[in-house]
């Protein structure tokens, strides 16, 4: 027996598993100030059903696996966000709209990337269904930022992108493949290629970097003023958390945005390497193939957890042999954790403890 476990899974011990826990609480904590009631879904569920909510979502990420007793085939999420689509729609759709719901659980991953080799994560987020306006993209944005902070995250920056940005100054200049090849060099940033494909959009590359700068940018692009309403709500949006966050804007931005629809946003933080959360705007697809808008965030766990963000030092009182057991509730009803010593030679050193219960007080070691 080695322990090992496999490629992109590990283990949190204490007292980072400690930490998790306080973190998933102070983020749904926010959450539920704001009236985002929280879901619970089950880690793993049929595959046509979890693949079929929202209306680009797919299940390239997934582990797939045969059920042995339903004999259909089950898919463990990879993410949460169409499980809470699913409940939405069929346990919830009755319920008046907008809908808000909270979440967080674990999700797990086929393959890892080459920036993050893990596969087992934790996630937590918020979904506001009903809606994806800018007053609701709005207040998705500020729950968010609210619980990072409430968590400890500082330096906070925002990166915003429009997804179908491509598509709308296209409209129907372009045919269904030349759009793809466009939408393809666009998000590898390959001035080439697109001017190979329209010179045009060799201005949308350059758009990019801190938010008014980049909004100039794109609305001397837009003659056409296509993207009117579209850069107009953004800026509204990126107004109601000015001075909460550092703001850019990357408009041809859509790796991993893939079933976001006119917004999305990426969450960053000057103490924690690489990105910790994302949202937008999407649709979820009701019974029948009906269409509703939807906007949320999802926040990564891990990387907050990893950067130490957040973590409290550990307060552990500890109680020698013979202690009264009501003395330890008082202690416990003030905010202490207490460590009860088992055996006489017990030690508070042994037991992780940061104060020992000596002569009528608690006493710091």
């Amino acid at each position: 027996m080695t322990g090992l476990l496999p490629e992109g899974f590990h283990d949190r011990l204490p007292p980072a598993a400690d930490a998790a826990t306080r973190l998933e609480g102070r983020v749904l904590g926010v959450a539920r100030l704001y009236g985002y009631e929280q879901v619970d879904p089950p880690l793993a569920e049929f595959a046509d059903e979890l693949g079929s909510r929202l209306k680009a979502g797919g299940l390239r990420d997934a582990v797939r696996f045969v059920d042995p007793v339903s004999q259909r085939t089950l898919a463990i999420r990879p993410d949460l966000t169409a499980q809470v689509g699913r409940i939405a729609v069929t346990r919830m759709g009755h319920h008046p709209r907008p809908l808000r719901l909270s979440y967080a659980g674990p999700v797990m991953k086929l393959s890892a990337s080459a920036l993050n080799p893990q596969r087992s994560m934790r996630q937590m987020g918020c979904e506001l269904i009903g809606l994806d306006t800018v007053a609701a993209a709005s207040e998705v944005v500020r729950v968010a930022i609210e619980a990072l902070r409430a968590a400890g995250v500082t330096g906070l920056a925002v990166d915003f992108t429009l997804p179908d940005l491509a598509d709308t100054l296209a409209g129907d200049s372009l045919d269904a493949e030349t759009l793809a090849q466009l939408r393809e060099r666009l998000d590898a940033k390959d001035a080439g290629g697109v001017a190979a494909i329209d010179p045009r959009y060799l201005p949308l590359i350059e758009a990019a970097g801190p938010f008014d700068a980049a909004m100039a940018r794109l609305r001397a692009i837009d003659a056409g003023k296509a993207l009117g309403s579209r850069l107009d709500g953004l800026a509204e949006i990126a107004a109601s958390i000015q001075g909460q966050a550092a703001l850019t804007l990357d408009p041809t931005e859509r790796h991993g945005f893939e079933f976001q629809s006119w917004l999305g946003f990426s969450f960053f933080s000057t103490a924690i390497r690489g990105e910790i959360g994302r949202g937008g705007s999407y649709t979820i697809v009701h019974d029948g193939g009906r269409e509703e808008p939807a906007v949320g965030f999802s926040l990564y766990a891990d990387p907050i957890l990893d950067a130490g963000v957040g973590a409290d030092a550990r307060r552990r009182l500890f109680l020698p042999l013979g202690t009264p057991a009501d003395l330890g509730a008082r202690l416990r009803a003030e905010g202490w954790v207490t460590v009860a010593a088992l055996e006489a030679d017990d030690t508070p050193e042994a037991q992780l403890c940061s104060h020992v219960w000596q002569d009528g007080k608690a006493q710091a070691l």
